[in-house]
């Protein structure tokens, strides 16, 4: 019974470090996809001048 519970108890320690990871990873794309919009440089514009 005691085996049982402490499977259980790492099966889920497991799940929530993992929905973290997934969180936190997801966060940082959305970081990069800002930044990136704005890290672009348009070398047609300095063509021009």
């Amino acid at each position: 019974m005691m085996r049982a519970i402490r499977r259980l108890f790492a099966a889920l320690t497991v799940a929530l470090l993992a929905f973290r990871a997934v969180g936190s990873f997801l966060s940082w794309i959305e970081k990069q996809e800002d930044t990136a919009a704005n890290a672009w440089i348009d070398e047609d514009e300095y063509e021009d001048v």
